[in-house]
């Protein structure tokens, strides 16, 4: 076997990225090996080749590299991830290292981190309800096994502390208990990072969770590779183990935000906001790697959590990411400020998979009815608010200040939640027939008189007495 050439060519440095010239034989996606004065040693891999000369991405960052006395390596190999399900319970940084103190991973395989394509016809139809705990997910836009699911939030907002809550809770109520997380922090503080694991740790939902986290003053490149592993780690875990698992990406803004650095380094032709043309196909490569199989048991399902640069829904990051996945939870500003968590805006969310998980033998029968009348309620409770600000109360009719007052309870007692509060799909579908009690049965036009008869008639009759 011919060893590998080493190169001592190296002409040019900027950002995470060089140049090395006469090079022969070199691949597109290569890894290479580059070796220090000092005897450190750095990966990188190939972004492109013209000619003779390989620009390569480093790992690691270019700072200290001398171009006169570095010698690089090129490797003929892809970027790999070992995997095992000893991955389970372990902590891994932005390059696929143990960082929890722990042995390394004794591989069962190797996997390429850039995944292999889904054939759409192989797939099978996500159908199967995913239970998070959390009321404004579950009872109004339901996650389904094998969805994209996306999160929206804004600087500020509560998204760690609700990424970390449906880590803990998700669960399939179907009764198959292989269920796994793989969660993916990507520019993170160390404070963040913190939370997240001594929050697992303590509640034990790190048993069954593959960690990656990528920290802020980690080198930009590490992010870029982050959310790759963990979809790695994913796919090994589903369709090799069987097993059902939740993937939670956060913060995909800074994935975006270091895809631009290394565009800008790479001199290329910005697109919108300076973000790189291909973004919208970057990001489909990462999400398109969500769903089910035939033939598999296993399934991936993903939450990427993204922060809107100024709340805009517009900015290219949600804009693009809304394209590709099916739907969006977006978080409101206006519910944080009033102290309700988690500040879910249940208007403007779509989950456009929730029909094909809710019902009879997979939530209950009066789901459907239910998730519709509320929404239907809600809307009409905030349209008389913001009437009776005009107009004043004496302008509202009775109806519609028993709806105004639905629009108050609603937000209280179904989207304010306490953060270890694991609800049941039962428990959330009962809060949201207690609130159909404050306004007339004759205003519920979205609810079969079957489903009036058995849920809601029995609490109208105690609430008489």
């Amino acid at each position: 076997m011919k060893l590998p050439e080493v190169y001592s060519t190296i002409s040019n440095i900027s950002g995470p990225l060089m140049v090395v010239n006469k090079v022969n034989d070199v691949a597109y996606d290569e890894l290479a090996e580059i070796s220090l004065p000092n005897g450190e040693k750095r990966r990188g891999k190939v972004l492109e080749i013209y000619n003779d000369r390989a620009l390569v991405q480093v790992f690691e960052g270019t700072t200290g590299i001398d171009v006169k006395s570095t010698n690089v390596r090129f490797l003929g190999d892809v970027l790999k991830l070992p995997v095992s399900r000893d991955m389970l319970g372990r902590v891994f940084n932005g390059r696929g290292e143990p960082i929890d103190g722990g042995a390394p991973i004794i591989a069962d395989k190797e996997l390429d981190v850039n995944g292999n394509p889904m054939n759409p016809y192989s797939r099978n139809y996500p159908s199967e309800f995913i239970q998070t705990g959390i009321s404004t997910i579950d009872g109004m836009n339901p996650l389904v096994r094998g969805q994209k699911l996306p999160i929206f939030s804004g600087s500020g907002m509560p998204h760690n502390r609700m990424a970390a809550q449906i880590a803990r809770q998700a669960t399939v109520i179907s009764g198959h208990s292989d269920f796994a997380v793989v969660f993916a922090a990507m520019g993170i503080t160390f404070e963040e990072a913190t939370f997240f694991m001594e929050d697992f740790r303590k509640t034990g939902a790190l048993e069954r969770t593959v960690m990656y986290v990528n920290l802020a003053d980690d080198p930009a490149i590490e992010r870029i590779s982050t959310p790759r592993l963990a979809l790695t780690a994913a796919e090994y875990l589903a369709f090799e183990c069987g097993m059902h698992v939740l993937v939670i990406l956060t913060d995909l803004t800074n994935y975006a935000e270091a895809l631009r650095e290394i565009s800008a380094a790479r001199k290329e032709v910005p697109g919108r906001r300076g973000y790189p043309g291909y973004l919208y196909t970057d990001l489909a490569t990462m999400y398109e790697r969500a769903g089910r199989l035939r033939g598999r048991d296993g399934s991936i399902t993903q939450i990427p959590i993204l922060t809107m640069p100024e709340d805009d829904k517009t900015h290219p990051i949600p804009d693009l990411t809304g394209y590709i996945t099916e739907g969006q939870i977006i978080l409101a500003r206006s519910l944080h400020r009033k102290g309700i968590y988690p500040p879910v805006d249940v208007m403007p969310s779509l989950s456009r998979l929730k029909d094909k998980g809710i019902g009879k033998n997979k939530t209950r029968e009066d789901h459907a009815d239910l998730m519709n009348q509320l929404f239907a309620a809600y809307s009409r409770g905030k349209e008389a608010k913001e009437l009776a600000v005009i107009l004043g109360d004496g302008a509202l009719s009775e109806e519609d200040k028993a709806f105004a007052k639905f629009a108050d309870k609603f937000e209280d007692t179904y989207v304010r939640q306490d953060e270890y509060k694991n609800r049941t799909i039962e428990e959330t579908l009962q809060i949201g027939w207690n609130l159909l009690t404050l306004v007339p049965i004759e205003e519920l036009k979205r609810v079969r008189d079957e489903y009036l008869e058995k849920y809601l008639k029995p609490l109208l009759e105690n609430k008489s007495e």
